[in-house]
């Protein structure tokens, strides 16, 4: 499972270092080129609740297994693309096998360790692995892209293939409980068009100005689909959604800031991107490896985490980890175009704290006091949280330095264009810690025997 979710990091994170020689090598557009990093996010926000249900209903081991043998036939498509339009659809198809293949991963994990101390850690290492795919796959990607792109593609089938030889007689289906009733059929296309819908409306945020009616249309479409949804699935005899499942404060606080904990990262790894290679030059190996202390978690979420997790609660460890992401951002306020690494270092630091101390205790408390025959249904939620955050934050930090550039031109303009973008990743960590309070007060004000239905 640890193997699967450092897939799904790395691939990403090769892919967007990879992307300048794509597009010198292919010849394309700069809309076609976002195309490629947008179609993987529609497939796996679009999907991803879907993917999450039909692990619980259709069998977690059957789904894993089969979505990770799509994973590795459509990356290895992208390999062979000699055209835009066959990176689209390999990364469009991708993106779907993740949404399928990650929740069914997760539940895997939930629903064969049980709750307490074992599942607690068992989860802190899953999501260290997670992050640290990401953060390697930004120095891996840069070393393959020098020798040449379509390693990018080619290097996740290997690992693939690596993983699902090992999957098929580790993983064993024990009778494992599944979800009773049938498919809602229904449900499953209202949710996953308004998903798609949604989601390709925050990517298109990233500018504004270009047809504004289209991204307002966009939506306005996804809500009606989510209104649509939220009608079928109440009077669905078996829901997609269990809709009773979202009266759970801890687990609606958890997704929330798992949104805000994405958006703000994924916003401030692209400005930082732009600072290092568009106004200070560095190559994309250094910029990799700049931004490789960031993955101290996969260090500090099995081993530091779980003894304060043991020791504080979730609650108090997630809140800790936000502080210390609100001041890794508030620190790169004051970025210049003469700082040294050094400078940057204590930042990056910080940031890998954040990710060790929510991104895993998170995941716990989302899937808490869940039934079994519906933790395919949290991890996809907690999942398409994560998602939905990245999108968000990448998108608004676009917009926002986009808008403060204007017309200007030169490395001072886009230093202040970057220090004014870099307030969106300051806010969202700054509502994160505001929710995380308030779920620390809404624990102190439960009697003892809520404290569990409480954790965040």
């Amino acid at each position: 499972m640890c193997g699967a979710i450092f897939l799904e990091g790395i691939d990403v994170a090769m892919l967007n270092v990879a992307l300048p020689s794509i597009r010198a090598d292919l010849g394309l557009s700069t809309g076609m080129l976002s195309g490629v990093v947008s179609a993987y996010v529609l497939g796996y926000g679009g999907f991803m609740l879907l993917g999450g249900r039909a692990a619980d209903l259709l069998g977690r081991r059957r789904m894993f297994l089969f979505w990770l043998v799509v994973f590795l036939l459509f990356s290895g498509l992208g390999g062979f693309a000699d055209e835009g339009w066959v990176l689209l659809v390999a990364r469009f198809v991708t993106g779907v096998a993740a949404a399928f293949m990650t929740p069914a991963g997760l539940s895997l994990i939930t629903t064969n360790f049980p709750e307490g101390p074992q599942r607690n850690r068992a989860l802190l290492i899953y999501a260290g692995t997670a992050a640290g795919g990401f953060a390697l796959g930004l120095v891996i990607g840069g070393l393959l892209a020098a020798i040449g792109w379509r390693w990018v593609f080619f290097a996740p089938v290997l690992l693939a293939l690596v993983i699902l030889v090992a999957a098929i007689p580790l993983i064993k289906d024990q009778g494992e409980r599944r979800a009773a009733g049938g498919f809602d059929v229904a449900g499953a296309i209202s949710v996953t068009g308004a998903m798609i819908l949604l989601v390709y409306g925050v990517v298109r945020l990233e500018h504004l100005s270009d047809g504004p009616l289209l991204t307002a249309a966009a939506f306005a479409g996804g809500l009606a689909l989510l209104a649509i949804f939220v009608a079928v699935e109440r009077r669905s005899a078996a829901p997609l959604v269990r809709l009773g499942i979202l009266r759970s404060g801890p687990l609606v606080r958890a997704n929330v800031m798992a949104a805000l904990l994405t958006a703000s990262f994924f916003g401030f790894q692209f400005l930082v991107t732009l600072y290092l290679q568009e106004l200070r030059g560095w190559s994309t190996i250094q910029t990799g490896l700049a931004l490789l202390a960031a993955a101290a978690d996969v260090v500090l979420a099995p081993t530091l985490t779980p003894w304060l997790v043991n020791r504080f609660g979730n609650a108090k460890v997630v809140l800790g980890g936000l502080v210390s992401g609100l001041l890794a951002y508030a620190l790169f306020l004051g970025v210049g175009l003469d700082w040294t690494y050094a400078a940057m270092l204590p930042s990056m630091l910080l940031i890998g704290l954040m990710f060790a101390f929510v991104y895993g205790p998170l995941t716990i408390v989302a899937t808490d006091g869940i039934a079994e025959h519906e933790q395919g249904l949290a991890g996809g939620l907690i999942n398409s949280s994560f998602q939905f955050g990245a999108a968000l934050g990448l998108s608004m930090v676009t917009a926002v330095n986009v808008a403060a550039l204007g017309a200007a031109t030169g490395a001072e303009a886009g230093l202040e264009a970057m220090r004014t973008a870099l307030v969106v990743p300051v806010t969202a960590t700054l509502l994160a810690a505001l929710i995380g309070v308030a779920g620390l007060r809404t624990r102190a004000r439960k009697p003892a025997g809520d404290e569990v239905l409480s954790a965040t």
